[in-house]
């Protein structure tokens, strides 16, 4: 049996295995919502969520990723749901030294060591599909190297067929919200993130979109010193964003407004969303500037897609239905009726809020923390009452970076004038100019359009 015979049979091996895992759990927890329905009892939703985070969780991979992704947009899911996949952790222990020596051998070559300085063991991060070690390369700079575990491809491809399972025994449960569309938006970014030179080209173009935004910062990628699955880049010091929790408001509301900027200069000028703002995938300086780090969940959003974002803001604010049901179905949504819109319209109420009102407020003024969750909840329970709906694949990863910032602010106890921010952005909107904006842009780092 040939070496690379024998390491294809090994990774099937793996992936069954895998496959059986998450297969045999969902398995249980569809055959106890069956049963409760088939005895007329009602549905133990906490419970079957307590039993999807601990099938999620202890597989450390893609799944858990997925797990985290939903936690972080609570109208997708009951929030009975969205509580117990908020503890998923995205931290997973690291691989040790043996794995590094190999995983860099096989990429860089035999004599890796040789082309750096220094190169430190013990990874500075860890997630959900790969490892990050700080290295110095031989002219003195300081390096980050991200090294993608072993199998991932496999491994991603046996989670995304689970999901499809996991996703069943949720529309099993509850109906009210349609997942195909979701597992279809889920499934094209994640197989996007295990190409590393396709990050990188991200890195490129988030370099050049934020190039003017002189207080956010993106490593630049070495090509030399990366593959498919190296990615080696500057490293960029800063530190966790919530160790500034309690620092003056003056300066927490400094991180708010970089970081409002870092994500939707992005999306209001060419179309594209970090689609991942999770508290490891940046870092804050000192003085206030904000590090991206992490590019592998991106999004580019048709032209129309973004003009419609700025239309539903005019039509909540003006209480204009058409401008709305235009704006809807220019995401995607279908069979759109006055009653479907006064649902979706109560979550986008939710989201657009803040920019509403001309003055410094807080991005939640309820003083309550649990008061996005009550909105999704109710908005989840009407869902239900009215049949269902089915979320545009778009919708999803721009809902869940609004959904992420709002927490990432919620827990700085930023005041800062939204309002200001966000018509800063879009007062001279044009959607023909973002159009070129984005062809030349995508096509200047052979970056295509998101599927």
């Amino acid at each position: 049996m040939s070496a690379k015979r024998g390491g294809s049979e090994d990774s099937l091996r793996r992936r069954a295995i895998r496959v059986a895992r998450v297969g045999t759990a969902m398995g249980g927890i569809a055959a106890k919502a069956a049963g409760r329905r088939l005895l007329r009892r009602r549905p133990d939703t906490a419970a079957d969520a307590a039993a999807l985070k601990a099938v999620l969780g202890a597989l450390k991979g893609p799944l858990m990723k997925v797990g985290q992704i939903l936690s972080t947009v609570p109208d997708l899911l009951p929030p009975e749901y969205t509580a117990e996949l908020a503890h998923l952790q995205t931290n997973a222990p690291s691989m040790g030294w043996a794995f590094v020596r190999r995983r860099m051998a096989s990429e860089l070559g035999p004599d890796w060591q040789s082309r750096f300085r220094a190169f430190e063991p013990v990874a500075a991060a860890a997630a959900s599909l790969g490892q990050v070690h700080r290295a110095t390369s031989l002219d003195g700079r300081s390096l980050a190297c991200k090294i993608q575990y072993p199998d991932m491809g496999a491994a991603v491809e046996a989670d995304l067929a689970q999901l499809k399972i996991a996703f069943a025994v949720y529309r099993r449960i509850d109906r009210a919200i349609d997942t195909s569309r979701i597992h279809e938006e889920l499934s094209a970014r994640l197989r996007e993130e295990l190409d590393y030179r396709r990050e990188a080209r991200n890195m490129r173009l988030y370099g050049a979109m934020l190039k003017p935004e002189k207080t956010v910062h993106v490593p630049e990628p070495v090509a030399e010193l990366s593959t498919g699955r190296l990615l080696t880049m500057n490293w960029l010091e800063g530190r966790p964003l919530k160790s500034f929790v309690d620092a003056p408001l003056k300066f927490r509301n400094t991180l708010a407004h970089n970081m409002f900027r870092a994500w939707y200069v992005p999306f209001y000028d060419y179309g594209v969303i970090h689609g991942d703002p999770h508290l490891g995938n940046y870092t804050a300086r000192s003085d206030g500037d904000i590090n991206l780090l992490d590019f592998g969940c991106i999004r580019v959003f048709r032209p129309p897609f973004i003009r419609a974002v700025i239309d539903l803001y005019y039509a909540l604010r003006d209480d204009n239905e058409e401008l709305a049901v235009s704006a809807y179905r220019t995401w995607g949504f279908k069979n759109l009726d006055r009653r479907l819109i006064a649902i979706l319209s109560q979550w986008a109420r939710f989201l657009y809020g803040p920019l509403m009102e001309d003055k410094v407020q807080k991005i939640q003024d309820t003083g309550d923390t649990a008061y996005g969750a009550r909105v999704a909840g109710k908005v989840h329970r009407e869902l239900r009452d009215y049949g269902g709906v089915t979320p545009p694949r778009e919708f999803v990863l721009m809902d869940r970076a609004a959904v992420g910032l709002g927490s990432v602010f919620t827990h700085l106890k930023a005041e800062v004038n939204w309002h200001r921010l966000f018509h800063d952005l879009i007062k001279d909107f044009d959607e023909k100019a973002l159009s070129e904006r984005q062809r030349k842009i995508l096509a200047r780092f052979d970056i295509p359009p998101s599927d």
